[in-house]
């Protein structure tokens, strides 16, 4: 039994779940998420409460994958009810970074700027005093690769530290070379 797939998942006011066997349908406003689940896995509407289960508890997929779809499922729900937020810190000297439009500009060091299309469903803010970059949207999936591809333009390096890191992210200090004899 899958501690995590049994806890029932409430559904705020306003947000519309549909599903049709495979595939789960959930919206509030202009906001719509769908995802295709596994065909061990069911979803049981009651009320403002939804509820995953495995369709045959005697099935090892349907056991491995419970908590998993309740788990992406609950994130479907608070994507389209409240959204996610990841936030980034730039560390460099020159470095900045600009939002335009669909598109982020960064000055990373290189000799050239590198230009990052944000996919759609994303919206990106830039804070130009702190370099904060703040990542927002509905779907929790898209927002942390979207997040994870900008952080690896310049990983954060274990000596003065400079790079792209997340909020509240510790990086190891490592020290340098030791004056020589």
């Amino acid at each position: 039994m899958s501690r995590i797939g049994k806890m029932p998942i409430t559904v705020p006011k306003g947000v519309k779940v549909e599903w049709q066997a495979p595939l789960l349908k959930v919206t509030a406003g202009q906001t719509t998420l769908s995802r295709k689940l596994h065909p061990a896995i069911g979803v049981e509407l009651a009320g403002e409460t939804l509820r995953v289960f495995p369709v045959d508890e005697k099935r090892a997929d349907s056991q491995a994958l419970w908590g998993l779809s309740r788990t992406l499922v609950s994130n479907m729900v608070v994507g389209v009810s409240t959204g996610f937020t990841k936030v980034l810190e730039m560390t460099g000297v020159g470095w900045k970074a600009e939002a335009d439009g669909r598109t982020l500009k960064l000055n990373l060091g290189f000799s050239h700027p590198v230009n990052f299309p944000l996919p759609p469903g994303l919206s990106v803010q830039v804070d130009p005093k702190t370099s904060r970059i703040t990542l927002s949207g509905a779907d929790r999936e898209v927002l942390g690769e979207t997040a994870a591809k900008i952080r690896a333009l310049r990983k954060p390096e274990p000596y003065k530290g400079k790079g792209i890191r997340y909020a509240g992210e510790r990086i190891i200090r490592k020290v340098g070379k030791a004056g020589g004899k």
